[in-house]
């Protein structure tokens, strides 16, 4: 009778383990400890939002029921000109979110009393339904007004030059007549309420009262919104519009 030693009978384990060589291959003397099968890990399906995150109750029903598109502007405090931005599409599964971009919003902040002036952007749900700018179109489905009056000249808060920053606007519904270029001077709330907030090129610092992005951003923004698809703009610092 041949012994075999252990190293030998564990090769041989190996070799039937793996499926490697070919020929006959040695059987051990005792069988091999039989494998435990785990159970398949349990998969988490990510189940998009029926309402758009970050807002409560009373934001969230100022939001039209056929808005399929919302751009969220969430600022970081009530007195902070810095704010982030997501395009929201609202899909058979829910809203679906985009990517998130920096951007700036008025000096002051944010308030829910907009006058003209206040250097603040005002918190709410408004339409977005025109678009303009000093470029030609770069190829949204808003209805676009190309012309000089979108120059911007000077300086902002902090020194840094204006221009170029209304190469790309889309008009934010606030205290305007929809339907009507970015340009059109209608208060239909009087001239105290402020007027002319748009969603525009980014200059590197705080903005009278609109929102800014960088450029390629607002590209990318005028060719994903839809008419079709009503969209809105959600705005405000993040506390308020959790209300």
């Amino acid at each position: 009778m041949i012994t075999r030693r252990p190293h030998v009978a564990l090769l041989a384990v190996s070799l039937v383990l793996t499926g490697c060589g070919g020929g006959a291959v040695a059987t051990p003397e005792r069988p091999p400890t039989p494998t435990t099968i785990q159970p398949a890990p349990t998969l988490s399906l990510e189940v998009a939002p029926q309402q758009l995150p970050g807002l409560g109750p009373k934001t969230w029903a100022k939001v039209p029921d056929d808005a399929r598109q919302a751009v969220v502007v969430t600022g970081r405090g009530k007195n902070s000109p810095r704010s982030t931005v997501v395009l929201y599409e609202r899909t058979e599964a829910g809203w679906q979110a985009g990517r998130t971009w920096p951007a700036h919003n008025a000096l002051r902040g944010w308030t829910d009393d907009h006058r003209a002036g206040d250097l603040r952007s005002p918190i709410g749900v408004f339409g977005l339904t025109d678009a303009g700018g000093r470029l030609r179109d770069p190829g949204t489905r808003l209805p676009y007004d190309h012309g000089s009056g979108f120059t911007a000249t000077g300086t902002g808060f902090e020194g840094e030059p204006l221009a170029g920053s209304f190469d790309y606007v889309i008009a934010i519904n606030y205290n305007r007549e929809p339907g009507t270029s970015p340009l059109d001077w209608t208060r239909p709330l009087g001239a105290g309420r402020g007027g002319g907030i748009w969603l525009h090129v980014d200059h590197d610092g705080p903005t009278h009262g609109c929102v800014s992005i960088a450029e390629k951003h607002m590209k990318e923004l005028l060719r994903a919104l839809d008419p079709a698809r009503h969209p809105v703009v959600v705005m405000g610092d993040a506390d308020s519009l959790t209300r």
